[in-house]
């Protein structure tokens, strides 16, 4: 059982304590339903709800990242890709179609229900990845790369957007981390299986970089029918709960966050009023600066570590400890996070330790010990900053039709550092990747900016609707509406 924070001696709520949206019409008290508690409930929701979106962003990010793992078993030299940069032009149009989606991949999530339209995406993205294996040819590759990015469009967006629909927002850092940390997890697991299937080079007369394509992508190709019964829908349509466990449910996300419109269509005047908004247009930078690094780092730490002189196999095994201790420095922020109930310095700290690994880089060129250490620092930091600026971000946007379209936005409108980072790292200044490095810092010190700027608009909004009256006269529709921008909302900061 929980309830609706007291109010202060002036009438208004204590905000300053608890972030919660207390709409007039919610109830007071919300018993949770008799035979469990809203812990085992909690409980039962991450089971149904957290390992298979997990499972199916590790494969999406496996698909889209082993290509640099390929590339280290000779996959450009094969299709002649070693010069003109023609290997950042197969990385980069990828993103072209990745960025352009998001916005109507979202919508319909929505409507078809999430179920349906992730496990498509994942049948499509995995049958792309396999025949990736079969290329005889650069523009081959080029187009297999395209068709990548738009089924993998509605991957990212679309899980934040599920995820925030089913927990309150002081419980979902650790969810959202632990979901993004399949990205590390996949990192450090296609590092392991790259290096294990590099070993059946010339088997069936395919080179090895051929078969980390085939094999990965069929691997996702059989999940793919098995998700369309696992991966979870919104709570309002899940048969695995009960109709008092799903009214529950719903009352205990009305009182943290406001009314979900759930039952309405999102449409352009949605779009529109959401990106008139400068919080979300402040949401994407956040994000956008992050990526670069991000990127950089998944699609040529393999480059990197291999002109430490590792051989191909010794070069993906190094890979791998990098990831695992980003993982592990990610889940540690995250729990602090939701114990403290805070964000800002949490997203700034692995900022901090994020710049710390690449100004490392850029000042030391002849101690190749300290400079892997420093990929751990880059990791770590940029893979555990992205997670808490998404969940931020998100939890912050109330309503369907608001965090549908600005999830999608910030992933899409940061995306587009992924095309930066891509030609950040050009082959003709590896080993030490000066140029690379130092874009790196310009945008990681962008998002702590962004950071900062948003922060400062939350909390102005936020104090700013604690001194206006309480009543406006809007109806309960109005405010729904609204979402978090109702005068009844307060952002977490």
């Amino acid at each position: 059982m929980f309830s609706k924070k007291e109010k202060d001696e002036s009438g208004s709520p204590d905000y300053n304590t608890n972030y919660e949206t207390n709409y007039d019409d919610a109830p007071d008290v919300v018993e949770c339903p008799p035979h469990t508690t809203e812990s085992k409930l909690v409980t039962r929701i991450d089971l149904h709800v957290i390992p298979f979106l997990c499972i199916m962003y590790l494969l999406a990010f496996l698909d889209r990242v082993n290509i640099a793992n390929a590339n280290v078993f000779g996959l450009s030299k094969e299709l002649n890709m070693e010069v003109n940069n023609k290997y950042n032009n197969a990385l980069v149009i990828f993103f072209v179609p990745y960025i352009l989606f998001e916005i109507p991949s979202n919508i319909l999530l929505k409507k078809l229900k999430p179920r349906v339209w992730l496990s498509i995406c994942m049948f499509g993205f995995g049958l792309v990845t396999m025949l990736q294996g079969f290329v005889q040819s650069y523009s081959g590759l080029l187009a297999a790369r395209f068709f990548l990015g738009v089924f993998e469009t509605g991957m990212f967006p679309g899980a934040f957007y599920l995820i925030g629909m089913w927990y309150r927002r002081h419980e979902a850092q650790k969810r959202y981390t632990f979901f993004f940390s399949s990205t590390t997890l996949a990192g450090a697991f296609g590092g392991l299986l790259a290096s294990a299937i590099g070993k059946m080079d010339g088997m069936r007369g395919y080179r090895g970089w051929r078969w980390i394509f085939i094999l990965e992508g069929l691997l996702t190709v059989l999940v793919s029918f098995f998700f369309f019964f696992l991966l979870p829908n919104f709570p309002e349509e899940v048969k695995w709960l009960s109709e008092d466990e799903r009214a529950f449910v719903k009352a205990r996300l009305q009182l943290d966050q406001g009314k979900s419109a759930r039952e309405r269509p999102i449409t352009l005047t949605d779009v529109g009023r959401a990106l008139r908004d400068p919080k979300i247009l402040v949401g994407g930078f956040m994000y956008f600066g992050l990526i670069v690094p991000a990127y950089g780092y998944a699609y040529f730490s393999p480059a990197i570590i291999q002109s430490y002189g590792y051989s191909p196999i010794q070069t993906q095994l190094h890979s791998v400890p990098p990831w695992a201790a980003a993982f592990g420095f990610a889940m540690v922020v995250a729990w602090f996070s939701d114990r403290l109930k805070h964000r800002f310095l949490f997203a700034i700290f692995p900022i901090c330790v994020c710049i710390s690994g690449f100004a490392i880089l850029l000042a030391v060129h002849d101690n190749h010990s300290v400079q892997y250490g420093a990929l751990f620092l880059i990791a770590m930091g940029a893979y555990t900053a992205m997670p808490v600026i998404v969940c931020w971000f998100n939890m912050n946007l109330g309503g369907h039709h608001r965090r549908a379209i600005g999830s999608a936005w910030q992933v899409g409108f940061g995306n587009i550092g992924g095309i930066i980072a891509v030609y950040a790292f050009l082959k003709k200044d590896a080993p030490r990747y000066v140029p690379g490095y130092s874009i790196s810092i310009a945008f990681v010190c962008l998002s702590a900016l962004s950071c900062m700027v948003y922060f400062t608009m939350c909390t102005w909004q936020n104090r700013s609707r604690n001194k206006a009256a309480r009543d406006l006269g809007l109806s309960e529709y109005e405010k729904t509406e609204l979402g978090d921008m109702s005068p009844d909302y307060r952002y977490l900061l």
